[in-house]
């Protein structure tokens, strides 16, 4: 796959010098077999140095060389890109589309009869390597194609494939998500702060404590329900906390916020 991959980015913003990053330090490619082009000069400055990649300010001589295409503008921008791309893209094309709220269906019909595609819903915490995305196969991709798409996000994060359908969901979840993370840290800061701890130590400890629960949750494959018990003593300050949450609603409330922003994105992908 090394000698053979090459994978052309349409926009070289932070999403994509992401990505990119994570394909060279997984060793899935080489600096020399990635491609990037983008309209901003800061933005093919950035991706150039951070990658040591080739870059370009127009998106064909891209589709030319390489034959997996990573769509990353923003979603106003990807019919225009399409077109520019169409009359180059070929059948050894695969085109992973991350822009938000573009379905399948409008990306097959901006390309050549035939055309192989997926759609990913990536977060933001791709940017550290710790990204979780959802994707999607269109009408013509093969399960080759859905376990490169997997190996290239895996790189970043972790992937699951799901039904295009169902990324909706994995929007208002993680899509959105962190959004709700940073708040809870925050809130865990300030709650550390009213008992007394000065603020660089609250948030670092409560930035660290839901890293940590995350892992916990992750490597051992335990039920978060179990994990959280396994931290409940009989008549302890935990139940005391726990008590506090529940009289708040606070499962209610984050469920409520993955249901309004899963609906707000498929409102916006009808748009």
């Amino acid at each position: 796959m090394a000698t053979q991959l090459k994978i052309g980015f349409l926009g070289a913003g932070k999403m994509a010098t992401a990505l990119a990053r994570g394909f060279v330090n997984a060793k899935l490619v080489g600096a020399r077999q990635i491609f990037a082009a983008d309209p901003f000069p800061a933005a093919r400055q950035h991706f150039a140095v951070e990658t040591k990649a080739k870059t370009f300010t127009t998106n064909l001589p891209v589709a030319q060389a390489a034959n997996v295409l990573i769509l990353a503008t923003k979603p106003d921008q990807v019919a225009a890109a399409l077109a520019e791309i169409s009359g180059g893209f070929t059948k050894k094309h695969l085109l992973i589309s991350i822009a938000a709220g573009v379905t399948i269906a409008k990306l097959e019909s901006n390309l050549p009869a035939g055309a192989r595609v997926i759609r990913v819903m990536p977060n933001t915490p791709a940017l550290v390597g710790a990204g979780a995305s959802g994707f999607a196969l269109g009408k013509n991709a093969s399960v080759a194609d859905a376990e490169l798409a997997k190996k290239l996000l895996s790189a970043v994060g972790v992937a699951l494939q799901v039904k295009e359908s169902l990324l909706d969901a994995v929007t208002g979840l993680s899509g959105s998500g962190p959004a709700y993370v940073y708040q809870f840290i925050e809130a865990l800061s300030d709650g550390g702060v009213a008992a007394g701890l000065p603020r660089d130590i609250a948030t670092k400890l409560a930035a660290q404590t839901v890293l940590g629960g995350a892992k916990m949750v992750l490597e051992t494959g335990v039920h978060p329900g179990a994990l959280k018990d396994q931290v409940t003593s009989p008549g302890g300050t935990t139940i005391e906390g726990l008590h506090e949450l529940e009289k708040g609603k606070l499962r209610a409330t984050v469920m409520s916020a993955v249901r309004a922003a899963t609906e707000k994105s498929r409102k916006l992908g009808q748009a």
